[in-house]
């Protein structure tokens, strides 16, 4: 699976719509072996591009995410120590003891070791790499430019199959040079009507093509009010799928049950309060 049609179309099918740009990127991704990093607003579909992507290759996906203060021994590997101890207790007097109890036997693999020692290759997710600090992110250019890591007890441990890895940033921060060069890039963007129909049509059971085309206009009406938090994709799922549950088979039929559903979409007292009954029949008015 090279092409990005090819890609596209296993993408739609494990339920991920993707645009023609991301489905290209993704085919580079592929034939590089390069990681990719995907940036955007929160809820746009960053994450479920490394979901969808370990169905389209039938592996494991390992998740790693990331928050200040993230660690190399909670991103990495960590010592059992507690076995340690009950096998220094035990051979008390050894000589060997030290190098006995810094062996494989007692490593606790965290994501990003287990990632590179999968027999078959898995996806790798580094999940809001804006979050961590400077400090891992400097830590991880080893792994992203060698596939290997190194454990002081150990030496250097390369990778058995390369992970494909898929890295998000909200752009809470700026990323560093060298972390951009290690990486493809590509911008998740709110999707169009056309796209964000289709991806209610592929996720909602029940929406008919005319409801689903009605959300994903309403939803792009919402998005250009002044909101705190605008809504992304998850939300318009969980609308969709409100309304489903509701029987509500065309907006204009039911005005007062799409504003009082609208708590699907809007996730703070002060978007809440923005759109109020009028703006609601303001914003459906434009939804032919």
């Amino acid at each position: 699976m090279k092409n990005r049609d090819e890609i596209a179309q296993a993408l739609a099918a494990s339920g991920y719509i993707a645009d023609p740009d991301l489905a290209t990127a993704i085919s580079l991704m592929q034939m590089l072996r390069r990681p990719l990093l995907l940036e955007g607003e929160a809820g746009v579909g960053k994450t479920e591009v490394a979901k969808a992507l370990a169905k389209v290759h039938a592996t494991e996906l390992i998740r790693l995410q990331c928050y200040e203060g993230l660690d190399q021994s909670s991103a990495l590997y960590e010592w059992n120590y507690q076995r340690q101890l009950l096998a220094i207790q035990a051979h008390r007097g050894s000589d060997s003891i030290e190098d006995q109890v810094f062996s494989e036997k007692y490593l606790l693999e965290r994501p990003l070791l287990a990632a590179i020692r999968r027999p078959k290759a898995p996806v790798l997710l580094i999940d809001e790499i804006d979050r961590a600090d400077d400090e891992f992110e400097a830590f991880l250019l080893e792994l992203l430019s060698d596939f290997q890591v190194s454990i002081p007890e150990l030496g250097t441990i390369p990778a058995v199959t390369i992970p494909h890895v898929v890295l998000t940033s909200n752009g809470t921060r700026e990323l560093s040079d060298a972390l951009r060069r290690r990486c493809l890039y590509h911008y998740v963007d709110y999707p169009d009507v056309d796209r964000e129909t289709r991806i209610i049509l592929t996720r909602v059971a029940g929406a008919s093509p005319s409801l689903s085309l009605q959300i994903a206009r309403m939803v792009e009406n919402v998005r250009k009010e002044e909101l705190r938090k605008v809504p992304g994709v998850a939300e318009t799922l969980d609308w969709a799928a409100a309304l489903v549950g509701l029987d509500v088979r065309d907006l204009h039929d039911a005005p007062e049950t799409v504003h009082e559903t609208l708590v699907c979409l809007l996730k703070t007292h002060e978007d809440r309060a923005r759109v109020t009954p009028a703006v609601t029949q303001r914003l459906l008015g434009k939804v032919a």
